[in-house]
């Protein structure tokens, strides 16, 4: 008699669904996206020295790379669903003391902001891997880009624009944004996780997981896909800017071509139309392809600015296709058993990119102009295009099991249903 006064949602949690996530990843988009262009100017206010900013970035790149690579650990303590929640208190958190002004409130914040997006990020991805079928993640990729379009399109304008008006202003949304993650992930209900059952003990360390990642070739390429594409968002939002300051464009050319590549992230269907009828591998190589001939054209036009600042947009296009299609080659990789451990370490790509690429421009700029540093990130774009070559032609493509999916731990598919195609299987 109670059972049947209780609703059916509350008994039995839906299953979580592509579109449940996007919007999860939506959400996270605009507590991001609203700060990205924001925290910079908060940065140089309160230490007044580019250089001191750099080192401070430069640290906190480091410690979010080493927590992010520690999550799977704590997992191991503390229930999934509640690290996912604490990394969205941290973002809060970090966004309501930024913006007091004080240059140790603004470092923390920066630091609790950055640590925070790596640990929700971890355990969204070891979510996905949990609920999203391989046959779907070309579709998520998707879905996931075009809900976030809007944080990502409108959210640095705006968020410049409110700081400008009132300091607090950007960081009040964020902060807003980042609770409704929260409330949003426990609504969906997605608990800690599928249980997976091991055959082997899990290791006795954090890094225990790194033996086992560099013995899977299919993973170290798609985290140098991953790796790679960030490096050549950090060129484009970096130091685009900075070149169109120094070619006297004004500085607002930086912020305005940002939004014009964000918007296309509403195009994200026709790419993943692109990549169906063609192949995650024709996606996977066009993008690093174009992008890496784009950003070196650019950096050798420098003598024609304008032209030179139209070639980085046009990368930039590229850029996005990579965003929908670079990373499937890793998450079609990832063993249900390994789904924390590799989730944490594919993210540690961001952290990667955001310490090698102010590094390797440094020494670019020991004997090259800016314009050198589209050269380098282009070179290093076409290379991956090579490497892009040894992915199986057919990754990605769905095809119709017989009977049901190979069994094993470490089996993906489900009965009956399709499986994907995996390099080398």
């Amino acid at each position: 008699m109670h059972d049947r006064r209780i609703p059916e949602w509350l008994r039995h949690a839906p299953a979580p669904s592509v579109r449940g996530f996007a919007i999860l990843a939506g959400t996270e988009a605009i507590a991001r996206g609203i700060l990205v262009s924001v925290f910079p100017l908060v940065m140089y206010r309160a230490l007044g020295d580019a250089g001191v900013v750099s080192e401070v970035y430069f640290a906190v790149g480091i410690a979010s790379l080493l927590v992010g690579l520690l999550v799977p650990y704590l997992i191991r303590f503390i229930p999934r669903r509640w690290v996912y929640v604490s990394g969205a208190m941290m973002f809060a958190l970090g966004a309501g003391i930024a913006p007091t002004g004080h240059p140790a409130a603004a470092i923390a914040g920066l630091a609790l902001t950055a640590m925070a997006t790596v640990t929700t990020f971890v355990c969204f991805n070891a979510y996905v891997l949990d609920y999203i079928a391989k046959i779907e993640l070309g579709r998520f990729e998707t879905s996931r880009l075009f809900y976030s379009a809007f944080g990502w399109t409108v959210g640095p304008v705006l968020g410049v624009l409110l700081y400008s008006w009132w300091t607090p202003a950007p960081f009040l949304i964020a902060w807003g944004a980042a609770l409704s993650m929260a409330v949003i992930f426990l609504v969906m209900r997605l608990g800690n996780g599928r249980l997976i059952t091991r055959s082997h003990r899990p290791p006795a360390n954090p890094f225990g997981y790194f033996p086992r990642f560099f013995a899977q070739p299919r993973l170290i390429a798609g985290w140098v896909f991953a790796v790679i594409r960030s490096c050549g968002w950090w060129v484009y939002v970096v130091y685009l800017p900075i070149y169109a300051v120094e070619n006297g464009l004004g500085e607002q050319l930086g912020g305005i071509a940002l939004s014009i590549s964000n918007a296309a992230l509403f195009l994200t269907p026709f790419m993943l139309r692109f990549m169906q009828t063609r192949s995650v591998r024709a996606a996977v190589r066009t993008g690093f392809l174009m992008s890496g001939l784009l950003f070196a054209i650019a950096g050798l036009s420098h003598a024609v600015p304008v032209f030179a600042v139209l070639c980085l947009m046009a990368g930039s296009f590229f850029l996005i296709l990579l965003d929908v299609s670079a990373g499937l080659p890793f998450l079609l990789a990832v063993k249900p058993s390994e789904r924390t451990e590799m989730s944490a370490i594919y993210s540690s790509f961001r952290d990667v990119s955001g310490i090698l690429t102010p590094g390797a421009a440094w020494l670019v700029l020991l004997a090259a102009p800016l314009s050198g540093i589209f050269v380098a990130a282009g070179l290093a774009l076409v290379g991956t295009w090579g490497l892009a070559g040894t992915l199986h032609p057919r990754l990605g493509r769905a095809r119709i099991a017989a009977g049901s999916a190979p069994g094993g731990s470490d089996d993906a598919g489900a009965p009956g249903l399709a499986t994907s195609e995996l390099a080398g299987e």
